[in-house]
């Protein structure tokens, strides 16, 4: 089947096989490995990006499925070479350890402050329990969500 996805702010029309992951476009077609593979069932959250704005887990969302529609990946977030606040809030507040959660809890995180420009500790961690990390305990990682905030506002 034959889409039309624009990802990262660029329109890409492709031939994919019906059942292709939105997961596996985004790392073998379009050829964004920043976007992870973990459980390929929706339970990690390192997979995580924004679809027409609102995060969606890409292990479980069918390529064809994208069609028509906007795709942001952590690739997307960075902006003429200088990080989002989000990244810059991970690496200052040293929200990662091995990094393979990374992308998908700063995508949720993104969608967090597209809704909530002020959100508290308790609403930053609602926003990211659908994603798992393994190394940091967490704490780290609100700590960056809140300089990410700070620096938006």
């Amino acid at each position: 089947m034959r889409v039309k996805i624009t990802v990262n702010g660029r329109l890409r029309e492709d031939e994919v096989e019906p059942r292709m992951l939105l997961v596996h476009y985004l790392r073998e077609v379009a050829g964004l490995t920043g976007t992870h593979v973990g459980c390929e069932t929706t339970l990690c959250g390192a997979c995580t990006v924004l679809m027409d704005g609102k995060a969606v887990k890409s292990c479980t969302v069918l390529a064809v499925q994208a069609d028509g529609s906007k795709i942001t990946t952590i690739e997307g977030l960075a902006e003429n070479g200088k990080l989002h606040p989000l990244q810059e809030g991970f690496w200052e507040k040293h929200g990662l350890q091995c990094g393979f959660c990374t992308p998908g809890m700063i995508m949720a995180a993104a969608d967090l402050l597209s809704r909530n420009k002020n959100p508290s500790e308790e609403e930053i961690r609602h926003a990211l329990e659908g994603n798992l990390c393994r190394c940091t305990g967490y704490q780290h990682i609100v700590e960056a969500v809140q300089y990410a905030a700070a620096k938006m506002r």
